[in-house]
């Protein structure tokens, strides 16, 4: 069963796309697949910080909120996708993701994009472990 799972507590999708879907099965363990995260302050809708230490946390908030709404956490993702739009800032956002990852150390890839929305300095994906829904 695939399910969309929203949190008011993450910024609300700013386009046509779910912040998370949750996949069910009949085994006890699930996958919740986020959509990428921005460094938006999720009640004004407005960019947090304009420094990628900054922005990095606001993302890793945004999206621990919107796992925790499919029943999953920072520590069960298994892959994540970080989009960068300088690679000149990958130290920098590294050391806020390896404080947000500890002990747990998903697959990761990074990519340097030409231009992020909202021209924001960085945008995370994940995949995630969840516990079966009944």
């Amino acid at each position: 069963m695939i399910k969309s799972t929203q949190t008011d507590k993450a910024p609300a999708a700013i386009g046509p796309y779910s912040q998370a879907i949750v996949v069910e099965s009949v085994a006890p363990l699930g996958m919740v697949f986020t959509s990428g995260q921005i460094p938006l302050d999720p009640q004004t809708m407005a960019l947090v910080g304009d420094d990628i230490r900054t922005q990095t946390t606001q993302v890793l908030n945004n999206l621990r909120v919107v796992l925790e709404s499919a029943g999953s956490s920072l520590q069960s993702v298994v892959r994540t996708t970080v989009y960068l739009a300088d690679m000149a800032d990958f130290a920098a956002m590294n050391e806020v993701y390896a404080e947000a990852f500890h002990p747990a150390r998903p697959a990761r890839s990074t990519i340097q994009a030409a231009r992020l929305p909202r021209d924001v300095r960085v945008e995370i994906d994940a995949v995630a472990i969840v516990e079966r829904i009944d």
